[in-house]
């Protein structure tokens, strides 16, 4: 049960990442009124940057991911707590039960379906009141660094786009024609991260993988120049973590 983007080579660097704004997950969750012990689904989990999160808080998780690497990974990082079961399993077909879950989340997976497919999953596996939540970290591309690295993209990949990823989600959730208002919630992190592993971190991202066939490789060399210049062992970087969310009809 895969999708058609293969993140195998990229699930070692994806423990690099940064995980998501506290504010914007606190805000999400006081929204949908999700109490201890509720069962949430978070699909796509990968290496378990919110899942980590769910479970932290007490929340009853099934973690599905169709990467067997990924998975890996979120297995390892989440091996403390009993509130977590992990299973294979997609977006458009998370092998859920129908109805039992409070809330339905997507970390940086929602781009990566068919999300038409992917909202009546999610409608289908939810409770009657439950909530969707899509979400991504999003760089702030006014940061100085930020914006050399995006450079580097642009003058490298002919026609380079984030896809549906930076998109505003409001109308594809609405044309779904299965959720209520759609709520937007946002919160600002700054990742302090080594520089060697911000640099190794680059080899997670997948809209740029795919987009820049063999020159994936030259892409990541530039970006480790220009992040070496700095002459830092640590580095700052600044994120905005942007959900959509909205309950079910």
């Amino acid at each position: 049960m895969k999708t058609e983007w293969d993140y195998t080579d990229l699930a070692e660097a994806y423990l690099k990442r940064p995980d998501y704004a506290g504010s914007a997950i606190d805000e999400m969750l006081k929204l949908a009124n999700v109490k201890s012990g509720d069962r949430v689904c978070d699909v796509g989990a990968g290496a378990a940057h919110l899942t980590r999160i769910l479970a932290q808080k007490g929340y009853v998780v099934n973690a599905v991911e169709p990467n067997d690497a990924m998975r890996d990974n979120g297995i390892k990082r989440t091996k403390e707590f009993e509130n977590v079961i992990w299973s294979e399993g997609v977006g458009e077909n998370t092998g859920m039960e129908t109805g039992v879950f409070s809330l339905v989340t997507f970390g940086s997976s929602f781009n990566v379906c068919d999300r038409s497919l992917a909202l009546k999953e999610t409608k289908r596996i939810l409770k009657k009141d439950g909530w969707f939540a899509c979400m991504w970290n999003h760089r702030d591309l006014d940061d100085p660094l930020q914006f050399r690295i995006e450079r580097i993209f642009i003058e490298n990949i002919e026609g380079y786009d984030y896809g549906t990823r930076r998109q505003d989600q409001t109308e594809i959730i609405n044309e779904s024609g299965l959720f209520q208002k759609v709520h937007y919630v946002e919160g600002t992190v700054k990742h302090r991260i080594l520089a060697q592993d911000f640099i190794e971190g680059w080899k997670s991202h997948g809209t740029v993988y795919r987009q820049s066939a063999d020159k994936f490789d030259l892409l990541n060399a530039q970006i480790r120049e220009v992040v070496e210049e700095l002459g830092s062992q640590y580095i700052e970087v600044p994120y905005t973590t942007r959900i959509w969310m909205a309950q079910a009809k």
